[in-house]
């Protein structure tokens, strides 16, 4: 009797924001999935409930060492992807944003397994170009204090198209903008999860600048549904592709829906803006719609609510534990 083999997929930084929303996706697709993080962001807690899965499997190991298992695909998802975290050992971002792709490529070109790389808007910099399409260079600072993560991802993308080319790969590269939803770490520094956080606790809120600066919210589960659609895209589309949520708001709108979401008597405080921190962020999704059928779906001010009662709800457990 012939049984169709389960398609057995690796995804790196499984145990973090994304990753555990993306193992838990390709679990419902009946994918194999192996996990693998190091914890550094990500934790066991993330994935606690795919631990019972009988076709899930989590590895502690750090993509800077080399890694042997046989996976037919690999999502490379594995890097500290807030400021607070990144920054917090910088030679340690970029050694896993390089040396980590280069054990990942390596990999994929051992077991001839198609690889996608979790990219990231932040390879635009403070554009000067608005929205940013993917034929964008970007206006990155090589030495300042974001650049281990900036110069990292641009580095890790001149990796795979470099193995793309001279190895015959079969890649798939994604630039991530902002996202957001429930499992995201509550200390990771990035303005939605720092908002909500705030708020909950009846803090001020902390605007940076004067809050005109503006961002785009795309829901982790539009996100994972464009990641998984990049995946599975007709070969020899390879992106850069963006993925994120095409519409505007401004810090201090952003502001304004949580404190009305929470319900608390928080004000905002505003902070001088961190250097190179970018004005605007708006991803051109022309191509994702194109060549995926994609956009996203969840309007802000849902997601904001799932996302204000995951908080909730965890800061409840760590004021009250079991």
């Amino acid at each position: 009797m012939n049984i169709m083999r389960r398609k057995r997929v690796l995804v790196t930084g499984g145990a973090g924001f994304i990753g555990a929303h993306l193992c838990a996706r390709l679990l419902r697709d009946g994918c194999e999935v192996v996990c693998v993080d190091n914890f550094f962001t990500g934790t066991r807690d993330n994935v606690r409930p795919l631990l019972d899965h009988p076709h899930f499997e989590v590895l502690r190991h750090d993509i800077t060492h080399p890694l042997f298992v046989e996976p037919d695909e690999i999502y490379n998802l594995a890097c500290p992807a807030s400021p607070i975290h990144y920054q917090h050992d910088p030679v340690q971002t970029v050694k896993t944003n390089i040396i980590g792709a280069i054990n990942m490529l390596g990999l994929a070109k051992r077991t001839r397994a198609k690889i996608l790389q979790a990219s990231t808007s932040e390879v635009y910099g403070d554009p000067l170009e608005h929205p940013q399409p993917e034929s964008y260079w970007g206006n990155v600072n090589p030495i300042g204090p974001r650049s281990c993560y900036d110069e990292g991802k641009r580095c890790a993308e001149t990796l795979f198209f470099d193995y793309h080319r001279q190895h015959g790969l079969n890649i798939k590269v994604a630039r991530i903008f902002n996202t957001y939803g429930p499992l995201m770490h509550p200390n990771d520094g990035r303005v939605v999860s720092n908002f909500i956080v705030q708020s909950l606790l009846g803090k001020d809120i902390t605007v940076f600048g004067d809050g005109t600066q503006t961002r785009s919210f795309c829901y982790v589960d539009d996100l994972v549904e464009g990641l998984v659609r990049l995946m599975d895209s007709r070969d020899g589309f390879t992106g850069p592709v963006n993925l994120g949520n095409p519409v505007e708001f401004t810090m201090l709108e952003l502001a304004d829906k949580v404190i009305g979401l929470t319900g608390t008597k928080s004000v905002v405080r505003f902070d001088p803006l961190p250097q190179d921190d970018p004005r605007q962020r708006k991803p051109d999704i022309s191509l994702a719609e194109r060549e995926l059928g994609w956009k996203p779906q969840e309007p802000l001010q849902e997601g904001l609510v799932k996302t204000v009662d995951y908080f909730r709800k965890l800061l409840s457990e760590i004021e009250h534990p079991p």
